[in-house]
């Protein structure tokens, strides 16, 4: 198993590049994902990496080998989960995860290895056609890690499952990944997925990374504001900020910077309770592990607070806002 690192990396379609100056490393063993909007250049850096299409300019090392373009995919030592599985229907399970392998390696006992670790022990001889969506993204993962690649590229790959299976799968794959000692990279929209899968994750932004560190400092110190309302809810309010604190809506916050410029709050940081800034509740959002309640301030300002537990309000009640933690702050562009 090797780290993967990516040097000023620039492709595209001529024209405009779509990969503009990219810069990452995933350190063996890690997973990173890269996070960012449909367009920013997601689907290109993995078709990159895959060997799939052609650089431009730039470097692509796995484990201290640098791969040109003139390296062929089936070279890379890179191993690929689609969206969806995309399993050879004619092939069973064993078949498919061994596609990769010699027959000797088969014969080996490596197939069965991998169809224990991803949990699916005993269904060697099923088709494709007999398992459910999530099966079938275990059997691809188990093809992927087969022949023991340097990296695994993970397209998406459970954008096509519903919400409850979603999360039960990314907690076994991150355990699979793990327990395989594998580098991987994640690429996905979903901001809640690369927050709570990756060990790194990389906002991709028009072609560039904005910003490169772990979730938790991306959400809670995102290097600008397009990065901030990108990644997770949050309310904006116009401010200057002042020896450490700004003038808000919710009342003065502490905060960093000085100047005119954006207060940003996320909504768990909002509070219900009897003292604070007075407010009237518009309407609650049930999302069944929380809720988010939608109120309106007395200068007419929107905010929403996320509540754990029992939802203590309803439509129509006046309550008491305050503000747990600092404020981000993000100055103005003179």
């Amino acid at each position: 198993m090797s780290g993967l690192t990516v040097k000023r990396l620039v492709a595209g379609y001529g024209g405009e590049p779509v990969l503009r100056e990219v810069d990452f490393e995933v350190p063996e063993g890690g997973l990173l994902a890269v996070l960012g909007p449909s367009g920013c250049g997601k689907t290109t850096l993995l078709r990159v990496l895959a060997g799939f299409h052609p650089v431009a300019s730039g470097e692509v090392w796995l484990g201290g080998r640098l791969l040109t373009s003139e390296v062929p995919p089936e070279k890379r030592g890179i191993g690929i989960v689609p969206q969806e599985g995309a399993l050879f229907p004619h092939l069973s399970v064993a078949g498919n995860v061994g596609f990769g392998l010699s027959r000797e390696e088969r014969r080996g006992g490596r197939v069965e290895e991998l169809l224990d670790l991803v949990g699916l022990s005993g269904f060697g001889a099923r088709m494709p056609g007999q398992l459910s969506g999530g099966q079938a993204q275990r059997v691809a993962l188990a093809r992927a890690l087969a022949p023991r690649p340097g990296v695994v590229l993970l397209d998406e790959p459970f954008s096509a499952l519903d919400a409850g299976l979603r999360e039960e799968l990314r907690a076994d794959v991150r355990a699979t990944l793990r327990a395989a000692g594998a580098t991987a990279l994640l690429v996905t929209h979903d901001q809640e997925e690369a927050l709570g899968i990756a060990d790194l994750v990389a906002v991709l932004r028009d072609g560039v990374v904005a910003q490169l560190a772990r979730p938790q400092t991306v959400y809670t110190s995102p290097a600008d504001l397009g990065v901030a309302l990108f990644v997770g809810e949050a309310m904006t309010f116009p401010g200057v900020a002042r020896g450490g604190s700004v003038e808000t809506p919710l009342g003065v916050l502490p905060t960093s910077g000085e100047g005119f410029g954006t207060v940003l709050l996320r909504p768990e940081q909002l509070v219900l309770g009897a003292h604070g800034v007075p407010s009237t509740v518009d309407d609650v959002l049930f999302h069944g592990h929380d809720a988010t309640v939608l109120l309106r301030l007395p200068d007419g300002t929107s905010v929403r607070s996320r509540v754990q537990g029992k939802i203590p309000v309803r439509a129509g009640d006046s309550v008491s806002l305050s503000v747990r933690g600092s404020a981000l702050f993000f100055g103005s562009t003179p």
